[in-house]
């Protein structure tokens, strides 16, 4: 140490480049920034802005700009956050809220606002409270994923001013108090009672008409069947007549005579009727109608 003491004392030109090399690697250290991938620096001149760093290698002027405020951008959470609100049917809910975020621009963020995480949840919280009033309680609950697209647009809106990217914002949960619980549950069982008697009421009636239906084919097809009934009848009345018309009256009394001959077999040919007695006019007739049949044979 003496002897470097001495070659300085020897040489003052030597003192003069130590000083030299010592201010070159001062402005080298202050002028050259190396800005992570995960960050932004706000640099200022004579208290003003003057540029954003982005990652990598940045050169700056010495003793006249500063780097005022390294800001991170990767994506931040919110701490999770409850509010109260009331729907538009009047019922008092708690929303469980969550936001995600990040800085784009930071130069926006420290200049025009001083607490970003405390802004934001302020922000959120009217906008939820302002959503959730416009909707009844059921709307809430089915259409959460629409409500929560509503909320991150409005809030992207709100904080753009500020540099900020809302990424994503979840609603975690929908708490009702204890007396909206009972109410609802005991809405759900009538609900439920009545889709059974609805249920219920529509079987019957669906029996009724099947039985309805049923009595309405038997009864065309009654009718169907007398229909026939009624051509076949009408059709042998026109084969007589026509015999009639061809053939005379022999053919009309041919045909009752054949009547009277079945009508005799048919009392023969019955238990304990082997006998039969009739008048005396009858048999003349029998005998009439005998004889028309050998004659039609």
């Amino acid at each position: 140490m003496d002897i470097f003491f001495d070659i300085l004392a020897s040489n003052p030109m030597t003192i003069i480049w130590l000083l030299i090399a010592g201010f070159i690697i001062s402005i080298i250290f202050k002028g050259v920034r190396i800005v992570p991938q995960s960050e932004k620096f706000v640099v200022e001149r004579f208290g003003r802005l003057h540029a954003v760093l982005g990652p990598g290698i940045n050169l700056i002027v010495p003793f006249l700009d500063k780097v005022a405020h390294q800001i991170s951008i990767l994506e931040r959470q919110l701490p999770n956050a409850s509010q109260d609100a009331i729907t538009k049917d009047n019922v008092l809910v708690q929303i469980d809220t969550s936001v995600f975020y990040r800085i784009l621009e930071p130069e926006k963020t420290v200049y025009r606002i001083r607490d970003v995480d405390g802004a934001i949840s302020t922000t959120v919280a009217g906008i939820v409270r302002a959503e959730i009033g416009k909707m009844d309680l059921d709307e809430v609950q089915s259409n959460r994923a629409q409500l929560i697209s509503q909320i991150q647009t409005l809030v992207e809106d709100a904080v753009d001013d500020w540099g900020i990217e809302v990424t994503r914002a979840e609603i975690l949960d929908v708490n009702l108090d204890q007396a909206t619980r009972d109410a609802m549950l005991q809405q759900l069982n009538a609900e439920r009672a009545r889709r059974a008697q609805v249920t219920e009421a529509e079987g019957e009636k669906r029996a009724v008409e099947l039985a309805a239906d049923a009595e309405l084919y038997a009864a065309e097809q009654n009718a169907k069947a007398r229909r026939i009934q009624a051509d076949a009848e009408a059709y042998a009345t026109g084969v007589v007549a026509k015999a009639i018309a061809e053939n005379g009256l022999e053919a009309a009394q041919y045909q009752v005579a054949l009547k009277q001959v079945e009508a005799l077999n048919a009392l023969g040919a019955g238990e304990g009727k082997q006998t039969i007695v009739l008048p005396a006019h009858a048999v003349e007739a029998f005998g009439d109608a005998f004889k028309l049949l050998k004659g039609g044979k």
